[in-house]
Order: structure tokens, then C-alpha cells, then sequence
């Protein structure tokens, strides 16, 4: 058994799912979503990047939601997608569920995340072409310094923003006395609006659960973290399970 005690704070269905692999491998967690996911109303705009694909050197599509409210918006538009587009996610977990829509998808295979994604050859070549321009699958916020180093690079970028993450509404006190109770000695956060969402929801016990170790997806993340007080910070260089394993693994839990 591991010494871990894990705090998971991704949307319920995939805090479910990485409890379970985790359990698989003897580690303890605990969930208490700090994301719920909202889909965003279609806008007339939004059916315009959609109509006008074909415009478009390559798509990337930062997560599951995105790629779920994507799929669902490109079903209706493009009931045959453009043949010659290249799509690319962030991770696997995205890739794979735009592979089995059947769309022709690249992702990192060393991390998870802007800056792996950013050095894909795939992606280079898909943007050797005159005025290039990238379509970005996203929520609300977030995963700007993608869109920052491609636009260095003279590509144009558009967002497709299509759902919001919300914070769920939690009794005061509510995530310290989980702490408390459950033992843990970590916390999982997704994104940087998760670990904003954390400081919001721990408020006058911020500075007890920023002593606990926090897993996080990026060092982007990790460096607002570190801003924000958090004591030890683990890069996990992405949110997959195994990636968190391989960390939990590396990381030796603190002593009681």
C-alpha cells in the first residue's frame, strides 16, 4: 500500500475513474470536484469557425470536454470533416476520443501538455503554409500560453470557447474537515482554474492545505502555485494516470 492519501479535484466522472486505477495501485484518495462543467450556448460565431474549417492548417483541442462539445458541434456542421485536416489534443485521453470519432489525431507521447504539444514535428509541418492559422477547442480561459507561442510564431489563432468550468457550491469549512477526516497528505489539481478554485473553496484554511503536496499538470501551473504559498509542488508534466503514478512513485510521501 502506498503511503499517499490523495485529495482528487477533476470533474466527478474522471475523479471516478483515476480513483479507481489508483485504488488498482494501493494508493487512497478522496474526491470533491472543483470543476463542473457547463456548456456554453452556441453563438453565431461559433457556428462560423465552424462552418469555415477548411480554413484552418491544423485544430487542437486542449481537453475531453472540449473534444466532446467539439465532436458534438462538428456532427452538425460536417458530417463529413475536411479529409486533410490535422487534429491535435493536448493528451491521450482527448486524442483517443477524436481517434475514435475517426479524425486523423497527433498528441505528445513524452507529456501533457502546451509546451510538449508545442514541439510536435506533426505540428510544425501542419504549419508550413502560407498565413497559417489554428483553431483552438477549449473552455472558458486557460491555455493562453499556447496561443501566445503560436502567435510568435505568425500563426493566426481562434478560439472556440465551448463550456465554462464552475466552481460547485460547497458548505463553508466543507474541503478542511475532508482533509481532516480522510488523513490525506495530497491534492490533485487539473489546471490552473482548479487551483484557483482550491484557494477560493479552502479561503481562511488556505494556508493548512497549502502545507499538503499538490500535484499539478504543468509548470506553468506549478509556478502559480508556488506564487500562491503552496509549500511542495509536484510537476507532473500532465493529468493522465499514468503520469501520476510515475510521480506518487518518484515523490515519497511525508511522514506523519
Amino acid at each position: 500500500m502506498s503511503e499517499w492519501r490523495l485529495l482528487l479535484t477533476r470533474p466527478q466522472e474522471e475523479s471516478q475513474a483515476l480513483a479507481a486505477t489508483l485504488a488498482q495501485h494501493g494508493v487512497f484518495s478522496s474526491s470533491m470536484p472543483l470543476l463542473e462543467i457547463q456548456p456554453l450556448a452556441e453563438t453565431a460565431a461559433q457556428r462560423s469557425l465552424m462552418l469555415d474549417l477548411k480554413r484552418y492548417a491544423a485544430v487542437i483541442v486542449v481537453s475531453k470536454p472540449a473534444a466532446r462539445l467539439g465532436l458534438e458541434s462538428l456532427k452538425r456542421y460536417w458530417p463529413q470533416p475536411p479529409a486533410n485536416l490535422p487534429w491535435f489534443s493536448v493528451g491521450a485521453a482527448t486524442g483517443r476520443l477524436l481517434t475514435d470519432a475517426g479524425l486523423n489525431v497527433c498528441w505528445p507521447q513524452a507529456a501533457e501538455d502546451s509546451e510538449a504539444l508545442l514541439q510536435l514535428p506533426q505540428l510544425h509541418r501542419a504549419l508550413q503554409v502560407a498565413e497559417p492559422r489554428v483553431l483552438i477547442f477549449k473552455g472558458e480561459g486557460g491555455r493562453e500560453l499556447l496561443a501566445e507561442h503560436l502567435r510568435a510564431q505568425g500563426v493566426t489563432v481562434d478560439y472556440l470557447s465551448l463550456y465554462r468550468r464552475a466552481l460547485p457550491d460547497y458548505p463553508e469549512g466543507v474541503l478542511i474537515e475532508c482533509i481532516r477526516a480522510e488523513q490525506l497528505n495530497g491534492v490533485l489539481v487539473s489546471s490552473a482554474q482548479g487551483l484557483e478554485h482550491l484557494i477560493r473553496l479552502a479561503s481562511v484554511d488556505w494556508a493548512q492545505v497549502a502545507s499538503l503536496t499538490l500535484f499539478v499538470p504543468s509548470q506553468r501551473v506549478a509556478l502559480l502555485a508556488q506564487a500562491a504559498g503552496v509549500e511542495h509542488v509536484v510537476d507532473c508534466r500532465g493529468m493522465s494516470a499514468a503520469a501520476l503514478l510515475e510521480a506518487l512513485q518518484a515523490e515519497p510521501a511525508p511522514a506523519h
